[in-house]
């Protein structure tokens, strides 16, 4: 994949990270889910699209809701290990779909909701938004996700940053500060903003999953030839000695829920 807007137009691909993807990235808290359910993400009985979905993370800790889930994704080594955790977990009502978020190739009208987490940067934003109006039912639900990591509050974030930083130096997933939403351009004429939430929270890791997190990064795994991905997973193993554990880290989750403006047909 490649983006001039993200690391400087430098290449990177997930696909390559999908074995300790579905080790370490099942990362969001309880309360984030707790918060959605609240917010009418994923009903009983809704039909709901996942894009960008990865190993399905999401899908996965709502599927006890009784929601239907479509988890999509461009990776096919990414949908791959997806299917095979919910083999694994016996989860019925997950079904995956390799394609673009741009070009899902669903009807139209097909979903209740479709969902984005920590994704949508990747996508292009107008063709996206409108293939996300196009699949949803008339005034159906868009949510839109990002959890960003705090270095500005939280040393060993800020530390951790840094190393990466030496050894690629065009990542540019770091310096997040305090997130402040404007509508965005994207979602004029087709979606209208319904719910906005954001809120801090401190997330628990064992030395070994923060490890994973971070080797499964952009800015690492995804990008890194394979002799500077252990040579970074050398070095930074080596540094966490120093920190207690468990490592209670400072993040910021955002929760962006959109109505479709689409209208329903006229009855005869």
């Amino acid at each position: 994949m490649n983006s001039q807007m993200i690391d400087k137009g430098n290449d990177f691909d997930f696909g390559r990270t999908s074995a300790a993807y579905a080790a370490y990235r099942d990362i969001y808290p309880k309360s984030m889910y707790d918060k959605l359910i609240s917010f009418g993400i994923g009903k009983k009985g809704q039909q709901i699209l996942d894009l960008g979905s990865g190993t399905a993370v999401l899908p996965v800790n709502l599927s006890h809701t009784g929601a239907q889930f479509v988890a999509a994704d461009i990776s096919e080594n990414q949908v791959a290990y997806g299917k095979r955790l919910t083999d694994q977990k016996g989860i019925p009502n997950i079904r995956f779909k390799v394609c673009s978020a741009e070009e899902t190739g669903f009807a139209d009208n097909s979903f209740d909701v479709v969902t984005a987490v920590q994704c949508f940067q990747y996508f292009d934003a107008e063709k996206v938004a409108d293939e996300i109006t196009r699949v949803l039912k008339p005034q159906k639900l868009f949510c839109k996700i990002f959890m960003d990591w705090l270095p500005l509050e939280d040393a060993v974030i800020a530390e951790m940053e840094k190393l990466v930083l030496q050894y690629n130096p065009a990542w540019s997933g770091n310096s997040f500060d305090q997130y402040r939403y404007r509508y965005p351009e994207w979602a004029e004429g087709r979606l209208m903003i319904d719910t906005i939430h954001s809120y801090d929270t401190v997330i628990e890791f064992s030395k070994e999953a923060w490890l994973g997190r971070i080797m499964t990064c952009r800015g690492v795994g995804a990008s890194l030839p394979e002799d500077e991905v252990k040579a970074f997973e050398r070095e930074y193993r080596e540094r966490l000695k120093k920190y207690a554990e468990p490592l209670r880290l400072k993040h910021q989750i955002h929760i962006e829920i959109y109505r479709s403006m689409k209208q329903p047909c006229a009855t005869e």
